[in-house]
């Protein structure tokens, strides 16, 4: 009995830690080719051009399937749900903060390279905000509550990244056109 109790106990730990976790593994969201050019993007304002092409195609794929559009045989997100793809717009967004966050706090980084990387970010943010909006209500329409959260949530992380990259080009001081004289 004493060998027992001991052994019970450890499975009775294993079951619970096992039936807690996730039911799936999240997917990727990035593609193969999309993460080689990532890597290869080694700097800011590349690196964010790079993210935020991805989470463009993302956001318009997911607009598409909301209106009957499906994929093209061969396309890398023919397998993406529309929740899977605005999950991934979601960790796209995210991602961009930590490198643009991470860059920023670096003093060796290129100011110059970062006021280009938040330029494009809030660009890029101002579009998606609108997107992200007609796609929340389009899933209020169709009672998609999953999508109704995931369009929420990315219109939150997408206001607060535009709302940064005002701040952050506010802080940065702009590039000169005054020449020097001598």
């Amino acid at each position: 009995m004493r060998i027992i109790l001991p052994f019970l106990t450890v499975m009775f730990l294993v079951g619970g830690i096992l039936l807690s976790a996730p039911d799936r593994p999240k997917k990727e969201f990035l593609t193969e080719e999309e993460i080689a050019a990532v890597r290869e993007a080694q700097e800011i304002d590349e690196r964010v051009k790079v993210y935020m092409q991805a989470a463009t195609l993302r956001l318009k794929s997911s607009e598409d399937r909301i209106k009957g559009i499906e994929s093209i045989e061969g396309d890398p997100l023919e397998f993406f749900s529309i929740e899977d793809l605005l999950d991934g717009y979601y960790r796209i967004i995210d991602s961009v903060m930590m490198n643009l966050d991470a860059a920023y706090q670096n003093p060796k980084s290129d100011q110059a390279k970062i006021r280009q990387a938040l330029v494009l970010l809030k660009a890029q943010t101002e579009n998606a905000e609108k997107a992200l909006e007609a796609m929340k209500q389009m899933a209020e329409k169709m009672n998609k509550e999953e999508l109704w959260n995931l369009a929420d949530k990315a219109i939150d992380i997408t206001k607060s990244v535009r709302e940064g990259a005002d701040y952050g080009l506010s802080k940065l001081t702009a590039p000169s056109n005054k020449k020097k004289r001598k």
